[in-house]
């Protein structure tokens, strides 16, 4: 199948500047969508993944920076990303941004802290925002949001990160699926769960990770974040109507 035709869909895509969200922010381009493209830190990266956009197919790109972990920047953001193009506001929210505890500073925190971080910047902020442009999009009578699980939050995986991912994405799954009947029928409302991706983590992954994540998947390889990024598209184009309130494993076949 040809890729969707997104010439003029209005998207915001959360956490986008490196990773699943910055491919599926080029994925969206490719195929025409205007993008919006939030970060945190680096305006530099942010404005670099906006300039590919247009580069790629987008009428119009945009940045947006705000710290997920304040409940005030994220309500601004909402609001500024709603009339950023006029009073139409959004077709698509995608909430894909989520911290980092598994590389960098947030490595090296403890399990409280990971913990902490995780529940404000992964669930409170998706709950909370995806609530706000939820009730934006069923006033205005249409709209998409697509939120970020993990494919082993249901099945369980061991380890402080097992415990703290599967608690935090669950959660997010779990939202997604009610979020979904409170929206009805005018916003759609699916959650994506990738499996092994080779994003940051996965390039320094030890020798036995690396084994561990293409003996899981049947297809026997690592995920990439286009992988997951071409899922996304499909499921904010108008050819995935009839799909809402469902989670969709990217894992390469992975059953655990």
């Amino acid at each position: 199948m040809p890729p969707p035709d997104l010439n003029g869909l209005r998207c915001i895509v959360l956490g986008s500047t490196s990773g699943i969200g910055r491919a599926t922010a080029l994925s969206l381009a490719s195929s025409g969508a205007d993008v919006i493209i939030h970060g945190r830190r680096s305006s530099e990266a942010a404005e670099s993944v906006a300039a590919e956009c247009l580069r790629l197919g987008s009428a119009r790109s945009a940045v947006l920076m705000a710290d997920l972990a304040d409940r005030d920047a994220g309500d601004r953001l909402v609001d500024r990303a709603w009339d950023l193009w006029g009073d139409d506001g959004l077709d698509a929210w995608l909430h894909l941004a989520g911290a980092d505890t598994l590389t960098g500073p947030g490595a090296s925190l403890d399990f409280d802290a990971k913990l902490d971080l995780l529940w404000t910047v992964d669930v409170a902020s998706t709950l909370r925002l995806c609530r706000r442009v939820g009730s934006l999009m069923k006033a205005r009578g249409r709209g998409v949001i697509l939120t970020m699980g993990w494919d082993q939050a249901e099945t369980g995986m061991e380890g402080d990160s097992g415990e703290l991912f599967a608690a935090t994405k669950g959660a997010i799954m779990c939202l997604s699926r009610s979020l979904s009947l409170s929206l009805a029928p005018e916003v759609r409302v699916n959650c994506l769960a990738p499996g092994w991706i080779k994003t940051s983590w996965g390039e320094q992954a030890s020798d036995d990770w690396q084994a561990r994540a293409v003996s899981e998947a049947p297809l026997h390889r690592w995920g990439t974040p286009d992988d997951v990024a071409q899922v996304a598209r499909f499921l904010v184009s108008p050819d995935a109507e009839f799909l809402t309130g469902q989670t969709f494993r990217v894992n390469g076949g992975a059953i655990r």
